[in-house]
């Protein structure tokens, strides 16, 4: 058992290792695309701030992937393997063809379509935040779940728009008189905090979903009670694993994201990331885990409608969200498929 579990383990983090390349475009591709930073110096910046984030924030994301997507009697060692390959496969899918989809949604639709396949719809947990604000009228952030995930898959890029635009039109207010390159020189230096905060809430929210998986692992293999605190190695293992594979880039994602959805400038790229920023900040605090493409991604939508709706080029941003729409679907169907053979093989 032990070395069953080590080595889903050492599978977590390779994950989280690709999670950190694959999403490396969330944190660094406006600042590469304004030309405010060369790749290499983005790159190490935003490894060091995703790796500082473990210093930064709570726990919370890490116990939602835990224990708030599906029931304990339902978490098992082949169950969690086939949501991490499946996870895995998603990602290398998707980072190829330069597709920026969300390593979060496929960890999630990996982790509940095994499960599902092992003790059927009713392991996933219901209730939730949305569940009790919509029904019932109260906040209640203390138990997350798959609901208040899916709900997220349209708040997070929507406020990432709002935010985005509300900036943006904040910003072109207040220079209004100034110079165009005044304006550019102010922001080339701004967006070096701003890159630094996305790099920091990209960090916060997604190295903990891997903490959560590895969390499970231990619960399933007995060497975690349900409700005892993830241990630090846990958690610090995966920033680390996380802030390498952002060394490792993501040039393809990039592209799409910093250029091909519209074209950014420094003030640009600074309301941007900060738009995004926000938007993990808040999700992290309230346990959420989210995806990082969607929250930039709207973000950047929003910046470039200040511009009107031409600026935003909608044929690849409607590539991104058919992404977003498929990705917890086949990250589900490919777990499914995985697990009845892991089953076998994996008696745990």
């Amino acid at each position: 058992m032990l070395t069953l579990v080590v080595c889903i383990i050492i599978l977590a983090l390779v994950f989280d290792y690709i999670n950190g390349f694959h999403d490396a475009a969330n944190s660094i591709a406006t600042v590469v695309s304004t030309r405010v930073m060369t790749p290499k110096a983005a790159v190490a910046m935003a490894a060091f701030f995703n790796f500082v984030a473990f210093f930064v924030f709570h726990q919370g994301v890490a116990k939602t992937i835990k224990s708030g997507v599906v029931s304990a009697d339902a978490i098992t060692i082949a169950v969690v393997t086939a949501g991490l390959l499946s996870a895995i496969t998603w990602n290398l899918i998707t980072w190829y063809y330069g597709i920026p989809s969300s390593s979060s949604h496929a960890l999630v639709g990996g982790y509940a379509g095994a499960a599902v396949m092992k003790g059927g719809w009713k392991v996933l947990n219901g209730g939730g935040l949305m569940y009790e604000l919509l029904f019932h009228g109260r906040w209640n952030a203390e138990h997350i779940t798959i609901i208040d995930i899916g709900a997220f898959i349209l708040v997070a890029p929507l406020l990432g728009v709002i935010l985005g635009f509300v900036m943006m039109v904040i910003i072109y207010w207040l220079f209004r008189r100034a110079a165009p390159s005044k304006v550019s020189a102010i922001f080339r230096k701004a967006q070096l905090v701003s890159a630094s905060a996305y790099s920091l809430g990209h960090g916060g929210n997604d190295a903990q979903k891997t903490a959560g998986i590895i969390a499970a692992v231990l619960l399933a293999g007995g060497y975690l009670k349900p409700h005892a605190e993830i241990p630090a190695w846990v958690v610090f293992s995966c920033y680390a694993a996380m802030g390498l594979g952002t060394m490792g880039g993501g040039w393809r994602i990039v592209k799409t994201m910093g250029q091909k959805i519209c074209m950014l400038q420094p003030v640009n790229g600074f309301c941007a990331e900060m738009a995004g920023s926000l938007t993990l900040f808040a999700a992290t605090f309230l346990k959420i885990p989210v995806s990082t493409t969607h929250t930039i991604t709207g973000a950047i939508v929003g910046v470039g409608c200040t511009r009107g709706l031409n600026a935003v080029k909608w044929g690849v941003a409607g590539r991104v969200v058919w992404a977003w729409i498929l990705t917890i679907p086949i990250s589900a169907g490919i777990a499914a498929t995985l697990y009845y053979p892991l089953s076998r093989i994996i008696k745990f």
